[in-house]
Parts: structure tokens; C-alpha cells; sequence
């Protein structure tokens, strides 16, 4: 069997202070892999700058100009790290036979890399890397990542318990995704739609060794409302199971107010009448702000705007 031409991709935002130990991390433990003839000579790592602010595309230009298993893609603006990932692997599908995404920040183990090529060329498409050890973490950061998957698969979302996105896909799996057109992109949750036969890697994760996070709470409650407003109608249902409830709440009213006044005890007030309106009309509310989120889903969706541009790509340089 031939050696796996591979593609590691990695999504950077504002990791100067880290990139260039990612690299040089990366690039060796690519390089043993080749000498276990595991993947192909061939195989390179892509950086992709997601609009950072600081020092991060001239770091990816200078690894570029001196590493020629280095590419350096760099979107015009922000567009997101699901974004970031897409454009790594779309803008290089014909060029290798499988690709592995990874962060820049090494808290995934690199050692998982050779086991998910390994599970490749047994057959599996799809390698999904899973922690099964967050003892890194604080309680805090741990006990809301993996209330986040909880949630995620009580709203129906098709995601792999503590599996964010490192993960191994074989080209096949990117020509099936070309198919999929929409602009909010929940990767986690795409990917198993898709199908083919999976397997997974599990592997302890590492402590940040410098940069600070870029999933704080707030990022992490938009993330899992975006995937969860994608994948899911459940919280429509919950606003059809709510008005239920309000109707049912209603009738107690009625009745009490009939039972009241049949046997002569109705006092005066206006409890009896703020309550209900404020109850009644906040509910309203929420189903019209719920509806209206999923509307914003469709118009974004129907302007088909690009998901992510780019702006330079630098690979294949020139060395003397």
C-alpha cells in the first residue's frame, strides 16, 4: 500500500504567540511519519490566517519561505474558524487523499495523528479524534464543554460526545460535502450526517502552553446555538409544547375565576389581570424572537453570500 498523501490543516487566529512551536511540532512529527513510510513525502501542513490582528500571516509567510511542506492561506477578513477549516481543506480537495484539522493551540496530542492514518488505511473515512481525558481543564471549562455536547444531543444534533474538530477525513468525504451549500456551518455536526464508515481516537487533552482560549463561555453558547438552530427544530417544537402549557395555564384561570364568581368570592384587583397579560404576552415574545432567529437562518441562507474569501495563497516558494 502506497504511503497517505496527507493534508494537515490548521485554522489561525491572533496564535503568534504559539505558531511558530506549532509549526516546528507539526513539522517534525510529519516528518517521522514519513520516515515510518505512514504518509507520503508529499504531505504538507496549511495555515490558515482567519483575519488575526496581531503578527500571525507574517509568522505563516516566514515558515512558508523557509518550509516547503508549509502553505499559508490567508482569508481578506474574519470569517470564522469553521470557515477558516472549510477553506484549508476545499481549496486543496484534489490534491491530497486525506485531510486531518487541527488547532494551533497543541491541546490536541499530535501522537493521536499517526493512529487516525493508521484506522485510514484499515478503511475507515472518517477519524473523529475524542477526549476522553479533560483533567487539563478546569472544572469550569470542562463542566461546560461537556454540558454543550449534552445539550447537543438532547436538541437532536448529530455530534460525537467530547469530539471538537480534530478529526481525519479521506477525500471522498470532501467530494460528498461540496454537496451540502449552507452558509452556517456547524462542522461537528455536518460531518456525520454524511455518512461512510467511522471509527474513532481517543487521546488526553494537553494544556495550552501559551495564547489564550478563543472559546470563552459567550463564544461557546453562540456556537452551540448555531449548531443547534442548523441541525435542529427542536426548540420550535418547545414554543408549540410552551403555548400548550400557556393554554392549559389559561383554562386554571378561567376555571378559577368562574368558580370564583359562582360562589361569590371575586375580589377586586388588578393581580388577576397584569399577571396573565405579562405571563402571555412575554411568552409571545419568545416564540416571535425564536421564529424570528430561524427566519434569519433562511435569509441568510437565501443570499448565498460566499463562505469564506481569499486573499493570498502562499505555497511551493522558491529556496536557495
Amino acid at each position: 500500500m502506497l504511503p497517505t498523501k496527507l493534508l494537515l490543516v490548521v485554522p489561525c487566529y491572533n496564535e503568534e504567540e504559539i505558531l511558530a512551536k506549532t509549526h516546528h511540532t507539526l513539522r517534525d512529527y510529519c516528518a517521522r511519519l514519513v520516515a515510518e513510510n505512514q504518509i507520503s513525502p508529499e504531505s504538507k501542513i496549511c495555515f490558515v490566517n482567519d483575519g488575526s490582528r496581531d503578527r500571525t500571516w507574517k509568522i505563516i509567510e516566514a515558515i512558508c519561505e523557509k518550509d516547503p511542506t508549509s502553505i499559508g492561506v490567508k482569508l481578506s477578513r474574519n470569517f470564522g474558524h469553521q470557515s477558516a477549516i472549510l477553506a484549508g481543506l476545499m481549496e486543496h480537495i484534489s490534491e491530497f487523499d486525506c485531510f486531518i484539522t487541527i488547532d494551533a493551540d497543541l491541546q490536541d496530542d499530535i501522537e493521536a495523528i499517526g493512529k487516525m492514518i493508521v484506522q485510514h488505511q484499515e478503511g475507515a473515512m472518517v477519524v473523529y479524534g475524542v477526549r476522553d481525558d479533560r483533567s487539563s481543564d478546569s472544572w469550569f471549562k470542562r463542566t461546560t464543554a461537556e454540558s454543550f455536547y449534552k445539550l447537543m444531543h438532547w436538541m437532536g444534533v448529530p455530534v460525537v460526545f467530547n469530539h471538537a474538530d480534530f478529526r481525519l477525513m479521506d477525500r471522498r468525504i470532501l467530494e460528498e460535502f461540496q454537496s451540502f451549500k449552507e452558509v452556517n456551518l456547524f462542522l461537528r455536526g455536518i460531518i456525520p450526517l454524511i455518512g461512510f464508515r467511522s471509527e474513532k481516537v481517543f487521546y488526553k487533552r494537553l494544556e495550552r502552553e501559551a495564547g489564550e482560549t478563543k472559546y470563552p463561555l459567550s463564544k461557546m453558547l453562540l456556537f452551540a446555538w448555531n449548531g443547534i438552530t442548523s441541525f435542529s427544530t427542536f426548540p420550535m417544537r418547545l414554543v408549540l409544547y410552551f403555548g400548550a402549557f400557556n393554554f392549559f395555564i389559561a383554562l386554571l384561570i378561567a376555571g378559577y375565576i368562574g368558580f370564583s364568581y359562582l360562589f361569590g368570592s371575586t375580589v377586586p384587583g388588578w393581580t388577576s389581570i397584569v399577571l396573565p397579560m405579562t405571563f402571555f404576552s412575554g411568552a409571545n415574545m419568545i416564540a416571535l424572537g425564536l421564529i424570528g432567529e430561524y427566519v434569519g437562518k433562511i435569509y441568510e441562507e437565501v443570499k448565498g453570500r460566499p463562505r469564506y474569501i481569499i486573499e493570498k495563497i502562499v505555497k511551493d516558494q522558491i529556496h536557495t
